[in-house]
């Protein structure tokens, strides 16, 4: 044993391994100097939020009214999540039919201040909690005078179970990095990945879940719905709640 670690301490003192040990230093060193000369910006400093998203002008909403607010209250749940800046609130249009698939919906806003990858879209989380994806595709909505990329979403109840919620439902999300919408994972990730020249970055995951009721919601109605949803949701946030992206 005493042989063996002296023959490794001698293999790390030959003069190849010590110039490759230099080499390297070096190069890392380099490597900071010109991120810092060029305006780089590898590793992002924290972007918090103006207003917590908790703070969201229900009147700012209207028509919509807040008749549910949920909160994760199992702690590895909102561990995996990533963040504590969310909001779970169940919307009703008062302008639908009382028996619509779209009156009521369930939204979904997460916000990630220093995000270093892109967790937890609907995807992911509705199969792994039993649901069964039937439809995804890419949509594009018309919200005001912006038109957004976003992802639509079909999902099955896979249990069988007796629920007043509907067997099928529909999802539909986007998101919203350093200001620029995405409507999927990968677009998402292209936008954070190429603001270097940033010393922030931020991203944030809108999802609305047409599930509360027991008809079930075409795409054109989810779709359109949303639109009209967002063009009122989406304002707010870039108003009162997204930060200024330098």
């Amino acid at each position: 044993m005493m042989d063996g670690k002296r023959h490794d301490s001698a293999t790390y003192l030959q003069p190849a391994f010590l110039i490759c040990a230099l080499v390297l230093a070096v190069a890392a060193a380099g490597m900071s100097v010109a991120t810092k000369k060029l305006g780089l910006y590898l590793k992002k400093e924290p972007l918090p939020l103006k207003k917590s998203l908790e703070m969201l002008d229900e009147s700012e909403l209207a028509p919509y009214e807040v008749v549910a607010r949920h909160t994760i209250e199992n702690e590895d749940v909102l561990k995996s999540l990533g963040t504590e800046d969310y909001i779970q609130w169940v919307l009703e249009d008062p302008r639908e039919p009382i028996d619509s698939a779209v009156r009521r919906v369930l939204v979904f806003i997460t916000y990630y201040a220093q995000p270093d990858r892109v967790p937890h879209v609907p995807e992911e989380c509705y199969t792994g909690s039993g649901y069964q994806r039937l439809a995804a595709s890419g949509v594009n909505l018309t919200a005001g005078p912006r038109t957004v990329p976003a992802r639509y979403l079909l999902f099955d109840r896979t249990s069988g179970e007796i629920s007043a919620a509907p067997q099928q439902f529909p999802v539909i999300y986007l998101f919203c990095v350093n200001g620029e919408y995405a409507g999927s994972r990968d677009e998402a990730r292209i936008a954070l990945n190429k603001n270097i020249f940033s010393r922030h970055s931020y991203f944030c995951k809108v999802e609305l879940a047409f599930s509360q009721s027991r008809a079930i919601a075409t795409k054109a109605d989810a779709a359109a719905a949303s639109e009209r949803l967002l063009s009122v949701l989406l304002p707010a946030l870039e108003r009162d709640h997204w930060p200024d992206h330098d």
